[in-house]
């Protein structure tokens, strides 16, 4: 692969073919701020960052979905370990006489309950575990050029079902392990606290899916907003990359005594 330079006028190109794009595209913002800056504007379609990284180049936007993952990874591991924790201490500290009256179906659920509960959280958790140290050793060196060595985007699907496990089938069965525990604990002591348990959790399950249903209704259209934003963005930038090359080219052929190509 042959590398190559092309100086013309006040700008040079470095680079080899493939990453000539995003070398004309980084050129193409860097002259379409100047030219806002001359005119007195003090922000350009082609935003960049602290370290010159444009706001819309495919690594900045990489970087992002990064940072997320990283956020998801952290609040997923924090809540399984935190959850299935209390499963297990409700479970050991569970203490059922022989004489017990408590239905044996119900006993059942809590067992199954409770394994299933441990399960899901244990398995996010684990995803949370591998995965996490990897994108923590990319986030920590705090640069955009090295945003394509973490794993982020070929373990998006494992991130996301951390993610869902841990937020909303681990807190589901959590909070039916609630009510099983109650009807188990006060269900020889009295029937009318069993019963009042049970009672209590079904409005906060109501409000609780309502709030679920709720969020990924405002996370998709979100998501719809930016990426119709973004796209008209796009569209805008190839008009303004098409004219800034017409324009450079008519400044290649009048200055071609001063090219170099090496």
């Amino acid at each position: 692969m042959s590398s190559f330079s092309i100086s013309s006028g006040h700008h040079t190109l470095y680079g080899t073919k493939d990453n000539l794009v995003d070398q004309d595209f980084n050129w193409h913002c860097y002259n379409n701020f100047n030219n806002h800056q001359k005119k007195g504007n003090n922000m350009s379609q082609c935003d960049v960052t602290e370290a010159g990284v444009p706001l819309n180049s495919p690594a900045f936007l990489s970087w992002r979905k990064l940072q997320l993952s990283r956020a998801k990874l952290k609040a997923s591991s924090k809540t399984s370990a935190l959850l299935s924790g209390f499963a297990m201490v409700a479970m050991v500290e569970m203490q059922i006489s022989e004489d017990s009256t408590v239905p044996e179906g119900m006993l059942i659920a809590f067992a199954i309950c409770t394994t299933l509960l441990v399960a899901v959280h244990m398995l996010a958790l684990m995803i949370s575990t591998c995965i996490l140290p990897n994108i923590d050793a990319v986030c920590n060196l705090h640069s955009v050029s090295l945003v394509h060595e973490a794993p982020h985007e070929r373990l998006h699907w494992y991130i996301e079902t951390a993610w869902a496990f841990s937020t909303l089938l681990g807190l589901l069965l959590f909070l039916a392990e609630i009510a099983i525990l109650c009807w188990v604990k006060f269900y020889d002591i009295s029937k009318y606290a069993a019963w009042s348990a049970v009672i209590m959790l079904i409005p906060v399950l109501v409000i609780f899916l309502a709030f679920a249903i709720h969020f990924y209704q405002s996370m998709v259209a979100h998501k719809y907003e930016v990426t119709v934003s973004g796209i008209r963005q796009l569209e805008l930038l190839k008009e303004q990359i098409e004219a800034g090359d017409l324009e450079r080219t008519n400044g290649l052929l009048l200055n071609t005594s001063g090219t170099q190509i090496v």
